[in-house]
């Protein structure tokens, strides 16, 4: 079986449900049996106080009735859609975070680190804060959050676990940088949380699936389970060059993948 479960609507064309048809017919073009929807949750106004960057504050337009009533509709039209949600994983958070995941029937939610205190490191806008920092320094902040988003149980997977490489900067000395893995691994085995190999990568500068070989290798030694996903942001992404992610995970050993119903991981073979 073949999913895509990070999927993202709303800047391409807004949430509605013919929108959705056209990602469930690009999903089904691309042998993906079922998708799932997971709209980053600063889009929405009940998320106010969690994310409270600027950057974010100014694209909070949505209601998430409207997101409900989205995927109560898919449901109606027997589209296999899942519900979910990427939400930023911000330190100190979790108890606000924790409450308004409990309101909803989520499938699942995809805990994402894309800032470091007040810088978006993903953002290309960002970008020069790289130059200003010591980049050993920049990966063990990250790491730290990952931790503490394993360590919070509050989602079902990591998002690009190791998205602070996206503009290819990295640190030089290879011990330090297992170090920092080998910590991330154990965490994420410790809590249960899976990790998503995400294609989203190959289209960023970094040119590189998420996450690389090597945490991949440990995370499968770990017994860290996977979901595909391609983190598309427009229905040409759906299963983007999914083969180089399912050859990825077989070569370090995986034979399973997981889908997700109520909050609940379901293995499934990797075919």
């Amino acid at each position: 079986m073949r999913t895509d479960y990070h999927i993202h609507l709303h800047e391409s064309n807004g949430l509605s449900l013919e929108w959705l048809k056209v990602y469930v017919e690009a999903a089904q073009a691309a042998g993906i049996e079922e998708i799932g929807i997971s709209e980053h949750a600063y889009f929405f106004d009940e998320t106010a106080g969690i994310l409270t960057h600027p950057w974010a504050e100014r694209r909070r337009t949505l209601k998430f009735k409207d997101y409900v009533a989205l995927y109560e509709a898919a449901q109606a039209a027997n589209l296999p859609v899942r519900f979910g949600l990427e939400m930023d994983y911000i330190p100190g958070k979790e108890e606000a975070i924790a409450r308004f995941i409990e309101r909803y029937p989520f499938d699942y939610v995809i805990g994402s680190v894309h800032w470091i205190g007040d810088w978006g490191i993903d953002l290309a806008e960002f970008r020069d804060e790289y130059e200003r920092r010591k980049i050993d320094e920049v990966y063990e902040a990250y790491f730290d959050q990952v931790v503490t988003l394993a360590e919070s149980r509050l989602f079902q997977f990591v998002g690009h676990i190791d998205l602070v490489k996206i503009f290819g900067y990295r640190p030089k000395d290879g011990a330090f940088l297992e170090a920092q893995y080998d910590r991330v691994v154990a965490a994420l085995q410790k809590n249960g949380t899976l990790i998503e190999v995400s294609t989203a990568g190959l289209r960023k500068p970094v040119g590189e699936i998420y996450p690389s070989p090597q945490l991949l290798e440990k995370c499968r030694a770990a017994g860290v389970g996977i979901v595909l996903s391609s983190d598309a942001h427009h229905p040409k992404h759906v299963g983007y060059r999914f083969e180089e992610a399912v050859a990825l995970a077989k070569a370090v050993g995986y034979t399973e993948i997981h889908r997700f119903e109520g909050r609940r991981a379901i293995p499934v073979p990797l075919d």
